[in-house]
């Protein structure tokens, strides 16, 4: 570990000139003390850097000294470049490695090169913190000694026990297969099996985790992106789910659709009373079948559209919708 903080430090210097030691310790995510013993380390190893003191002052190179690295074309650089902005990496608790790795793409190229991918690379964003109407995406908080072990047990292909507390249970241990970790809609997710049966488990929720000695259980190739469709479908498809009829104005069509697990359009046939021809009423809004997790995921994801959809069934959650639109006016019929 010390070996990549010392190449990271001589990266930093060539492509940042001087720098403070407390700047260092802040990039590096080390004391001051450390990094003066760093400094004391490459010197010794014949690495050229000084001392300049004052205000101003900090850590430099001799000018011309360099690591010289090739192979990477301007869009292999730059693709490095906009990735390193991505959440991904701070999600499975590579932030630093990826960093210190980017340091190194860029260290690597001509000078001139260097400057053409970095102006580009500023001009691409990828995975802001904000939407656009300002919502902070709030990333969720889990133990850095969590994540570690967890992943060390994936890359390893070892069992996994972890201290797991799903929802509405008491946290329990319990043995794993891991096989991989997946991130979605802003959450982290362990996939693994347990007892040769399919789980799939939210990282935030495992307190701790420990990597055993015994191998995984589990396949030598995976493909992952098939094995989170499966899960996804056989999760909307199995349990207590919750199908709602509802009129929907074609606007917040999509804002349903992003929220329900699934949703279609009522055929002509099923039209029934409501609507021959799959719609309702004079304003042509069309029927549709959205398919909830369960009655709080239906009553929460209809009250999000307000007067932009109604729920025509079943009759407890028009109840539901009625008597909190009643609370909400009752406490705004009044003068604070």
């Amino acid at each position: 570990m010390r070996a990549d903080r010392l190449v990271s430090l001589v990266l930093l210097l060539r492509q940042h000139g001087r720098l403070s030691a407390s700047t260092l310790a802040r990039e590096l995510e080390v004391s001051t003390r450390t990094v003066l013993r760093d400094i004391e380390a490459l010197s010794a190893a014949g690495v050229p850097v000084y001392a300049e003191r004052g205000r101003h002052g900090g850590f430099a190179l001799l000018p011309g000294f360099q690591t010289e690295l090739t192979g990477l074309n301007h869009d292999e650089a730059l693709a490095l470049l906009v990735v390193g902005s991505r959440r991904g990496a701070q999600a499975f608790g590579l932030g630093a490695a990826l960093a210190s790795a980017i340091r190194k793409v860029v260290d690597a190229l001509p000078e001139g090169h260097r400057a053409r991918a970095a102006g580009a690379a500023q001009r691409l964003l990828v995975d802001p913190e904000t939407d656009l109407l300002s919502r902070r995406l709030v990333a969720e908080e889990m133990p850095e000694a969590v994540v570690a072990e967890v992943r060390r047990a994936v890359f390893a292909g070892r069992r996994l026990r972890i201290h797991y507390a799903a929802v509405g249970q008491a946290a329990g241990w319990r043995t794993v297969d891991p096989i991989g970790l997946v991130t979605a809609g802003g959450h982290v997710y362990l996939l693994a099996t347990r007892s040769g049966e399919d789980r799939t488990y939210r990282l935030s929720r495992v307190l701790a985790a420990e990597e055993l000695a015994e191998p995984a259980e589990r396949p030598e190739l995976v493909d992952l992106d098939r094995a989170w469709r499966e899960r996804g479908t056989r999760f909307r498809t199995g349990g207590e789910t919750v199908t709602v009829l509802a009129r929907v104005d074609p606007a917040r069509r999509e804002e349903l659709a992003r929220t329900a697990l699934a949703l279609r359009v009522r055929e002509n046939d099923e039209g029934g009373e409501d609507g021959e021809d799959g719609r309702d009423g004079e304003d042509g809004w069309p029927l549709l079948e959205a398919t909830f997790q369960d009655a709080r995921h239906a009553e929460w994801a209809l009250w999000q559209l307000a007067t932009g959809a109604e729920a025509l069934g079943p009759g407890w959650l028009r109840e539901a919708l009625r008597d909190r639109a009643a609370a909400v006016a009752a406490r705004y019929g009044a003068s604070p």
